[in-house]
Parts: structure tokens; C-alpha cells; sequence
């Protein structure tokens, strides 16, 4: 089963599919202070339909640049997703995202998948 939230609830290059065993966010790009609305807007839709069985992956594979202030959305929403019970994993990240993680300690904190689960 595929469902797609409002389209109000994610930005213009940012999807959100709700799927059997997950719910994937897939944003397109760059995520910086310019975007972080979309996906903040984008996370939390997302957060609606996570649960344990179903935890929310954030497809990087499309994604250019993330800056801090989106690393910070990102923090945020993995809190959201802890306190209830479910997880965010980073798939197909790239380097400069990986470095960003490295640099401030948070690497640890997301569960990285290298390649799209298919």
C-alpha cells in the first residue's frame, strides 16, 4: 500500500510515501535554511504514519547539499521519532552529508542504509 499525505504537507521537491514497512521522505537538492520549512513540513507528515514497525527513511539519494540548519530538522524529528518508539534512517547519503554527521558528532544517531533498500 502506497499513500501520499496532502501535497501541502511536504515542499515542492520533497515527497512523502507512506509504504507498508515504511515511510519514505525523499527530498530533492539542497536542505538549507531556504527549505527548512518544506522539510520540517515534510518530517512531521512523516511522523504521523511512523511507528514501530514502520520507521521513517529519509532517501538521500537525490539530495546535494544539507547545512546545518537542516541537520537540525533532522535531529529534531529523530527525537519525535524516539520518544515514540519508531526511528529515522538516512539512506544513500552523500559525502558531504556523511562529513557534516562526522563533524558534529552525530553520525551515530542516524542508521545509515549506503543503497535504496528496492
Amino acid at each position: 500500500m502506497t499513500e501520499r499525505p496532502a501535497p501541502q504537507a511536504a515542499g515542492e521537491d520533497i515527497t512523502v510515501d507512506v509504504l507498508d514497512h515504511a515511510v519514505v521522505v525523499r527530498p530533492v537538492g539542497e536542505m538549507d535554511l531556504d527549505s527548512i520549512a518544506a522539510l520540517g513540513a515534510a518530517l512531521s507528515a512523516a511522523l504521523v504514519h511512523a511507528s514501530e514497525a514502520r520507521g521513517v527513511v529519509v532517501d538521500c539519494s537525490r539530495l546535494e547539499f544539507c547545512d546545518s540548519s537542516a541537520l537540525n530538522a533532522l535531529l529534531s524529528a529523530r527525537r519525535t521519532a524516539v520518544e515514540a518508539g519508531s526511528v529515522i534512517r538516512l539512506e544513500s547519503p552523500n559525502q558531504q552529508l556523511r562529513s557534516l554527521l562526522e563533524m558534529t558528532g552525530t553520525a551515530g544517531l542516524f542508521p545509515l542504509d549506503p543503497e535504496p533498500a528496492g
